[in-house]
Order: C-alpha cells, then structure tokens, then sequence
C-alpha cells in the first residue's frame, strides 16, 4: 500500500514524542544510562528499590528513606481471595502467563482502592511478583506462598516462586536483571503506558495496557526460546553445526540484533558478568563456557552471512542464562521482564502526568473519497 504522504514515518521510527530524564540510549555507540547512570554501574550497585525510587525521585534515597519505601512497596504486595481466584481460573485453563498478569494487573486495585497515581504506581510495582507467582505455583498444582514483609522485592518474588528463601547469589543475579531491564527509552509498552495516562486514565490501567504490549513476540521476545537453544547446544557441544543449520535453512537465531543498538547491546554485557558470577559460585562453569563460546561463532557467523545487519548480541542471550540459573521458570521470563519494567512503565506514567499533553499523532490516509451509496438490495 502507497504510504500516499512524503512525511509519514512508519512506527513513528525518529520521531521524539516525549521529553524524559528516566532514560538514554545511545544505540550507536552502545551506552544505555538510566537515571542518570551507566547501566553496568546501576545494575550492579543498586537494589531494585533503589532503582524505582531514582526513576521516581530523580535521586538515590538516603537509608531512612529507602526503610521507609521498601516497606511501603513491601505493605501493598498482597492479593485479596478475588485476584487469587483469577489467577486460579488462568492456571486451570492453561493460559499463558501474560495472559494471567493482564488479568491480575487489571483486578489489583479491587481489595486497594486508587488514592493517588503514585500510590496506583507503587501498588502495581508491589503486585506484580505476588501475580506472576500465585499463576505459577497455582499452574504447578501447589498452594500459592503468601508474601513476606521483611524480604527484599527480588528476594520476596523468588519466594514466592519456590516456597523456600533463596540464597543470596540468586537474589543478587536476579536484582541485577531487574535493575538492567527496569527502563529503555520510549519502547512500545512504554509508550503505550504514557499514552494511556495521557488521557488522563489512571496508572493501572497505563500498566495493564503495557502488559499487554509487552506480550507480543516483537517486544518482549524470547528468552524461552534462547535457553532451549543453549540447552541444546550444550548437550550437542556443536555451536558451530548448529550455527551453520540454522543460517543455511534461512532461520533466525535467537537472541541477536535489535531494533536501536547497531553494535552488541550494553545490557548483554551487564547480565554476562551476572551470569559468570553466579554460575562460578554454583559450580556449573561448563554451561556458561557453552554460552560465551556460541556467542563468538555466532556473531562471527551472523557477520559473514548477513554482512551490514549489524546482527550482534542482544539483552535475550544472557537473560535467558541468568533468569534459568536463578530458578525463574522459563515459561515467566517476559513476565519476569514485565516484573522490573513495571518501574519503568510507572514512573514515565507519572512523568507524563506531570506536564501532560493529550498524545494524539495523525495518521496518513490512503483510502478512496467520494464514493456513492449503493442500497444494499442493488449491490
């Protein structure tokens, strides 16, 4: 179809919408900052905490002040009998896992009424994990594990998860994908949130909508996909036959290239150094020294055989390393995307309310005009 108009940008692909100081990316060079820092530094140093409270604030919270807001978050985490019974239904049914965080995202507020949109926003931050988890365990024909207040938000989710309190090196891998994945630019989940509260919707609604975004294939990806693919490729120890298969027969390989970054994407090299330290401390080094090395045959080969595509690594490839290492399901990982973006989506839903204007862009119309009515017995 002729776009019919010189000025139409598909996907509105370089078009600024929104001023923001939440997040940069410079997908040239491969520098990704978030409230001000280079993500290594962030995700490394920082809590999950005290990730939200910078996008929410603009600065990092003194001790006092991040007491008092991870027990606020830590307070809102419970879910009352209706949101559980939904999420049961989901689980009974087989739906898929965004499916049933569309839904509980959607009946947080019943047993939590709006106060205000930072309240709404910190609400949805706190329920997530306690959604995703209640699906699962219900999906795993187990009684859901209720929420505990003196646990961290990373340390609380795998919990939940698992019945049991984690150690420590998985609370640390897990909060550091949290940290890395929290915020990246105006992406179409987080444009969608700031869209929504544009109309002057409320915040849950913003992050439902996001959720709902975020499920499709071409945003929240797939690192399901990426660990079956390294778990095979272990098990084969052939990254160069497989590489070489899966090039020859046209396929994509999972886990490289991206939209905005034309070299390797700076959150890749965040969740490597997650990954390696974790697999070091759990004594499972074979399999990461799998990963590294396809990596190098794969992007050699994707160079070769797709040479100007700039098809390098993506947040994908170690996502799926790290979040399997840390016993996060693979069946959650975009719902575990979702579980730190929901910090993202919040905060520029508050930073749209801000100095709100209606988001309304125009569309380039390429129809006929001047048609005639035709009765429908003379058609």
């Amino acid at each position: 179809m002729s776009d019919g108009d010189e000025d139409l940008n598909r996907g509105l692909e370089g078009i600024k919408v929104a001023e923001t100081r939440l997040s940069d990316i410079d997908g040239e060079a491969g520098v990704l900052t978030i409230g001000g820092f280079p993500v290594d530094e962030l995700a490394r140093s920082a809590t999950y905490e005290e990730s939200v409270f910078l996008l929410f604030e603009d600065r990092l919270p003194t001790a006092d002040e991040l007491d008092d807001f991870r027990a606020d978050l830590a307070g809102r985490r419970a879910i009352g009998e209706e949101v559980q019974a939904v999420l049961q239904r989901a689980a009974e049914e087989g739906k898929p896992a965004m499916d049933a965080l569309r839904m509980g995202a959607a009946a947080a507020n019943l047993d939590a009424g709006a106060e205000d949109p930072e309240a709404d926003a910190r609400r949805v931050i706190a329920v997530f994990p306690t959604i995703v988890a209640t699906y699962w365990r219900y999906r795993e024909g187990a009684e859901p594990v209720e929420p505990r207040e003196d646990l961290r938000h990373a340390a609380n989710y795998l919990y939940m998860l698992q019945g049991e309190e984690p150690d420590e090196a998985a609370v640390r891998g897990l909060e550091t994908y949290l940290n890395t994945v929290i915020d990246h630019g105006l992406n179409a989940s987080t444009f969608t949130a700031r869209t929504v509260v544009s109309t002057e919707s409320d915040v849950v609604s913003a992050a439902t909508a996001a959720v709902g975004t975020l499920k499709g294939p071409l945003h929240g990806g797939a690192p399901g996909p990426v660990l079956d693919m390294l778990r095979s490729i272990h098990e084969s120890g052939d990254p160069e036959g497989y590489v070489r298969e899966k090039l020859e027969a046209g396929e994509r390989l999972m886990g490289f290239g991206h939209r905005v970054y034309r070299v390797r994407d700076p959150r890749a090299a965040v969740l490597e150094t997650a990954a390696a330290e974790f697999y070091d401390e759990a004594g499972d080094s074979d399999f990461f020294e799998t990963i590294e090395d396809f990596e190098d045959v794969a992007v050699e080969a994707l160079a070769e055989h797709k040479p100007g595509r700039d098809l390098e690594t993506n947040v994908e490839f170690y996502t799926a390393a790290l979040l399997d290492g840390v016993g996060v399901p693979k069946e959650l990982f975009t719902t575990c995307f979702a579980v730190s973006r929901v910090g993202g989506w919040t905060a520029h839903a508050l930073e749209q309310l801000d100095d709100n204007r209606l988001i309304r862009p125009l569309s380039a119309y390429v129809g006929d005009h001047d048609r005639s009515w035709t009765p429908v017995d003379e058609r």
